[in-house]
């Protein structure tokens, strides 16, 4: 059975505002769920309903949907999430509480779990574990790029689309081709009317480069912090080369346990929506422990 429709909540910590969506009635396990780059958290309308016995928190992340944007002065280095995720634990009184996540927010946390061991009981994650190590060689390119692009970006006019149809068939046709289903979905949660049409909420500023990245000492150091036990599902036809990429961290960590479904990188939008829940429900539960 489908749990009920969510409900709209407002987080605040620290003078900054999240906006959520929460499912369940609080007495589940709590899960706070985080989204992708430039989506937000309607990106978990379709599966959250199916994990029964769960109190979900699904937010909009920083610069994300309808939650707040950093200052001029701020950056949306990943690592930055860390922050904002143990803030919203706090503000939803969450000492132990466990992840589930896509893409970039997946990255983000197990920079989180690494960071504060201790705080997550278990981490669900969806097409994406780390990100592509850097070579120390490369920082200082990598921060020439990041200082280009945050001037760039921080001075860009929002694309406006003269109808909200047309901000849904571009979002149909991004980087990741997605279900007509699944970008209204994402369109109704992250546009907004303006004089002649819509644009996208999310700040520009999440196109630029990080002014740093880690390097292959630093990945592992984060992931050989993960006490708690992991599940990640790989898209078959998801980000290139990710499988590939992943193999040998996925033989040197034992309690990260994968799986392939098919599907692209959305696929918890998608037809894999199902095989995810079954999978991650009894695990987010605590049924397996």
């Amino acid at each position: 059975m489908k749990q009920a429709a969510p409900r709209e909540i407002s987080l605040k910590f620290d003078s900054k505002t999240i906006a959520a969506r929460q499912w369940g009635d609080g007495t589940g396990e709590p899960v706070l769920a985080l989204h992708g780059w430039l989506d937000n958290c309607a990106s978990f309308d379709r599966l959250a309903p199916l994990l029964e016995g769960i109190n979900l928190v699904a937010m909009d992340m920083a610069g994300h949907g309808r939650s707040y944007h950093r200052s001029p002065h701020a950056n949306y280095n990943i690592w930055e999430e860390a922050e904002d995720i143990i803030g919203v634990s706090e503000a939803l009184g969450w000492r132990n509480f466990s992840l589930l996540a896509h893409s970039r927010g997946a990255i983000a946390s197990v920079i989180t779990a690494g960071t504060f061991p201790k705080r997550i009981k278990r981490l669900a994650l969806i097409d994406g574990l780390v990100p592509p190590a850097s070579k120390d060689s490369e920082a200082p390119d990598i921060l020439a790029k990041a200082i280009a692009q945050r001037a760039r970006y921080s001075q860009r006019r929002a694309k406006v689309y003269p109808t909200f149809e047309a901000a849904v068939e571009a979002r149909m046709n991004g980087m990741f081709p997605l279900s007509e289903w699944a970008a209204r979905a994402l369109a109704e949660r992250g546009t907004l009317p303006l004089e002649g049409g819509f644009t996208w909420s999310n700040d520009p500023r999440l196109m630029a480069a990080s002014s740093a990245k880690l390097n292959e000492a630093q990945v592992r150091a984060f992931l050989s912090r993960l006490s708690m036990p992991v599940h990640l599902v790989l898209a078959e036809e998801g980000i290139a080369n990710m499988i590939e990429r992943l193999r040998p961290v996925l033989e040197s960590y034992k309690n990260i346990e994968a799986r392939e479904i098919p599907g692209g990188h959305h696929l918890h939008m998608e037809d894999g929506a199902e095989a995810i829940a079954e999978w991650f429900g009894p695990f987010l539960r605590g049924e397996a422990d």
